[in-house]
């Protein structure tokens, strides 16, 4: 697949350190947001490297390694849960992937968002960047992007959250809402990592 034709595009338009970013865990039902900006050297191959949803967790596990150590440079950022309820998951995100990109030891020319959307009401992406619909199957950058905030959000829900709060088993769902998720949900209720605007449908489902 070739994933490059986007990065040569901003390249010939003159922009010289072009990032991919991407978030990871708009969804679930608990825990943060996570957002990855990677710039790679150019024309880089790796192999396997795919949008981190059409990859195995091992899969996503290995890439992870090849690509921060051969990345250019790579900064992970996150929203937390009460943010996100604060302010919303679309802001959530928009403000995740600024913060990822600012965290960037390189400062890029160009951001490649992956999807159709750069602003909330309050955050925006404020780097120069396109957005790109499917980008993280599309463009390398932007793909791994992608692992990095995947595995990335997977491994603190796995470690951290499961160690804080054991009872909800994180380890197995991520926080995603899984029949089990909801079953430990019916029986603890919701503990401070939990999305209190993500439990609506829960609620309304409670006797």
């Amino acid at each position: 697949m070739e994933l490059w034709a986007y990065e040569r595009e901003q390249w010939a338009a003159g922009f010289d350190t072009v990032c991919g970013v991407d978030e990871a865990g708009a969804g679930p039902l608990a825990g943060p947001v996570y957002a990855a900006a990677v710039i790679l050297p150019r024309e880089l191959e790796i192999p396997g490297l795919n949008d981190s949803k059409k990859l195995t967790e091992k899969k996503r596990e290995a890439l992870f390694d090849v690509i921060t150590n051969q990345a250019a440079a790579f900064a992970v950022a996150r929203v937390e849960a009460a943010d996100i309820d604060e302010m919303d998951i679309l802001n959530a995100r928009m403000l995740a992937m600024q913060k990822a990109i600012d965290a960037l030891p390189v400062r890029p020319d160009m951001a490649l968002i992956d999807g159709n959307r750069d602003h909330g009401s309050r955050y925006a992406i404020r780097t120069p960047h396109v957005t790109i619909v499917k980008g993280d199957g599309l463009s390398a950058s932007i793909a791994a992007a992608s692992i990095l905030a995947k595995v990335s959000r997977d491994r603190y829900a796995a470690a951290e959250l499961d160690a804080q709060y054991p009872e909800y088993q994180f380890a197995r769902h991520k926080g995603y809402g899984t029949k089990l998720h909801y079953a430990m949900l019916d029986r603890y209720g919701p503990c401070p990592a939990h999305r209190k605007t993500f439990l609506k449908k829960w609620e309304q489902g409670k006797p």
